[in-house]
């Protein structure tokens, strides 16, 4: 087998992987018509078709899927013989692909993704938005990041980011025509951003703490969304009520262009999760992620105890 060959197969592997060429060429860092080239060459080699090609979408021959089946395991073994070299040498490497709500990549991954990148150099993240529940085995992604109510009981969860708190906002305008609710049965008077689930269809109750107990609330309007970060830019129009994190809304109630309600009622919540397949054998770039994170959530859990401490002793005098 001549080196040049391995391009071939390479290419074919991960346009069957990503069942498209643009997907494929980005992971390999190559233009996609370099990649329909080699595959080309490859099929002339074998002299026989590997891949279906029609303008819309990419499958799998039936002598693809036999060829992909001989070549798979062995192509990820080489890979993975190469990440395990940088692991000798103390460099976890390679293509770490992870699914996220939107919401979930601003609210905690954003701020650790500098941090990260910059102590493992030899890390390529791959992240997919995606408000929908996804199945990361199925997908291909090494991890997902979701709230922990969300994630099936055979993944392994790590927090991420500690508890966050909601907040029900909207613009002065909005509450100039209808007045502030006072309590979470006011909100039948009140047009309330609605949030679908994308994969059961499902409309969100909005969830209060009412005498000490939690207690959910059918709401009505004439937005519903399923996009989770777009109910802030609504309450921003002045559309209506939207339920949020305050952490999202902060920087626009500090600036006076929303204002929070029900505060005394609003909850909060464990937060988000970092998770994954449970295997006892994690790759090294998975592995110094949830390492990474660990320690990240470790130290903001310190400085929330001891901010609470201090705030403790200063109430005492």
């Amino acid at each position: 087998m001549k080196l040049s060959q391995l391009d071939g197969l390479m290419a074919f592997w991960k346009v069957a992987e990503h069942r498209g060429f643009t997907a494929a060429a980005a992971d390999l860092e190559v233009s996609p018509s370099a990649l329909s080239q080699a595959i080309r060459q490859l099929e002339t080699r074998l002299g026989v078709r590997l891949l279906n090609r029609t303008t819309r979408s990419v499958s799998l021959t039936e002598a693809g899927h036999a060829y992909l089946a001989r070549i798979g395991p062995a192509l990820g073994q080489v890979i993975d013989a190469g990440e395990e070299l940088h692991v000798l040498q103390g460099r976890p490497a390679g293509t770490l692909r992870l699914n996220a709500a939107r919401i979930s990549t601003a609210l905690v991954l954003q701020p650790i993704l500098a941090g990260f990148l910059q102590e493992h150099p030899y890390v390529q993240l791959e992240l997919t938005n995606d408000e929908g529940f996804v199945d990361i085995v199925e997908k291909g992604f090494d991890a997902g990041i979701r709230f922990g109510e969300s994630i099936h009981r055979d993944m392994v969860a790590v927090p991420i980011g500690g508890p966050v708190a909601v907040a029900v906002v909207a613009s002065p305008e909005y509450l100039r025509r209808i007045p502030a609710p006072r309590h979470p049965d006011d909100l039948v008077r009140h047009n309330c951003v609605r949030f679908r689930f994308a994969a059961t269809g499902a409309i969100y109750k909005w969830e209060f703490e009412v005498d000490g107990r939690p207690v959910d609330y059918e709401i009505t309007g004439n937005l519903t969304i399923s996009d989770t970060m777009f109910g802030l830019e609504a309450a921003l129009e002045g559309v209506g009520l939207a339920y949020t994190f305050e952490q999202l809304a902060r920087p626009y109630i500090r600036a006076k262009r929303l204002k929070r309600v029900l505060t005394s009622f609003s909850p909060t919540f464990p937060g988000f999760y970092l998770y994954f397949p449970s295997r006892h054998d994690q790759p090294s770039k998975l592995k110094a992620l949830i390492e990474y994170v660990s320690r990240r959530t470790s130290c903001t859990e310190h400085n929330l105890a001891a901010l609470k401490a201090a705030l403790s002793m200063q109430r005492a005098h």
